[in-house]
């Protein structure tokens, strides 16, 4: 959480600061749209209190055809799994975001923690437009003398909700499973 909390100024952003305490029961996962530097989808899954997170660019994809690559991001706090807002100009990914999807995962693998350290992890989503399994495969990086650039894939299990949901929507027409707004109402409802 150190490297979340040191890209942050939380007098000018309303992005939380992350002092709560893990929840009970099962554990949640979010996919925001941002609208930064570059359009993209950043993935979230709740592990060991905190939300380990990915930026997909081109968002997860319900067929299991389409591996779509995953670059890991500083973990967040649970908290940001409600985060709907604009993060200021200046600020460390300034930009719209809002919750395209959310919901429960179960893990598949054993010890999940330790398989997503290990760099292969798979788990079934119960969201409100993501269903079924899932894994997460890193196939670049985080080995011993690596030079620590990351990369994984997110791919959808081929399983019942396999291409039965539809195509990732286009990001700047999709709407948030909080509040029913666009990236668009957001920017300009922060002014």
């Amino acid at each position: 959480m150190k490297s979340y909390r040191d890209k942050r100024h939380f007098s000018r952003t309303g992005e939380p600061r992350g002092d709560a305490a893990p929840a009970e029961g099962a554990a949640g996962f979010v996919v925001q749209i941002h609208d930064a530097s570059t359009l993209h989808f950043d993935f979230r899954l709740e592990v060991e209190g905190v939300l380990k997170s990915w930026s997909v660019p081109k968002g997860p994809s319900p067929d299991p055809r389409e591996k779509r690559l995953a670059m890991p991001t500083e973990d967040h706090p649970l908290e940001y799994r409600e985060f709907e807002g604009v993060v200021p100009s200046g600020e460390y990914g300034a930009g719209a975001v809002i919750v395209w999807d959310e919901g429960t995962y179960e893990p598949l693998s054993p010890d999940f923690a330790d398989a997503l350290r290990r760099g292969h992890a798979t788990f079934r989503l119960d969201g409100t437009k993501l269903r079924g399994g899932y894994a997460l495969t890193r196939f670049r990086g985080g080995g011993a003398g690596s030079d620590g650039r990351e990369a994984w894939l997110l791919v959808k299990e081929n399983d019942a909700r396999a291409a039965r949901e539809g195509r990732t929507p286009d990001p700047q027409r999709a709407r948030s499973a909080l509040s029913g707004r666009t990236l668009k109402q957001v920017a300009a409802e922060a002014g």
